[in-house]
């Protein structure tokens, strides 16, 4: 199923209504998830590969922590933010100001005009440093999403809540 942005974010504990959460695609929803992202976020971190490393070190624990007390939709977010990690220290690699397009195709218009906006992609300008931050990252968010225990409660969440409509 996919991520639910039609949801109340601002009024959703998701920690008391795991019922609620879909796991979605990637990302999707890393920034709305509570009470996950306030707990998640301040150590969200890609400057440096020695901060990656503490940052992504830090929400791998917290993910790990998230497992034993069986709360999947906490290790869920942990994952997204080490994956998060990732592809926006590897965005920051590839381009100096994060900037992957000339024009942002979420802000145009119609489907043609995006599909356009995606093919203007500025050029590259390799920055090693977060090259390395992203590879940090990277063997963090591989460890996450292939853990064994991740994986059981992955499949019983999809199993019990997004198998059927609410």
């Amino acid at each position: 199923m996919s991520f639910d942005y039609s949801l109340d974010f601002k009024t959703i504990d998701f920690r008391q209504h795991p019922e609620l959460y879909r796991v979605g695609k990637g990302e999707q929803g890393v920034l709305m998830v509570e009470p996950y992202k306030a707990e998640i976020l301040p150590h969200w971190r890609f400057k440096t590969p020695a901060i990656a490393k503490q940052s992504s070190e830090t929400i791998y624990q917290m993910f790990l922590d998230y497992l034993e007390q069986g709360d999947f939709v906490g290790a869920d977010m942990a994952r997204k933010f080490l994956q998060m990690g990732y592809t926006r220290s590897r965005r920051y690699a590839n381009h100096k100001n994060g900037r992957k397009y000339q024009a942002n195709p979420q802000k145009a218009g119609s489907e043609a005009d995006q599909q356009a906006a995606r093919q203007q992609v500025l050029p590259y300008d390799v920055d090693p440093i977060k090259a390395e931050s992203a590879a940090i990252f990277k063997e963090k968010w591989v460890q996450a999403k292939t853990n064994p225990h991740y994986l059981q409660l992955l499949a019983a969440h999809r199993q019990k809540y997004e198998a059927k409509p609410l």
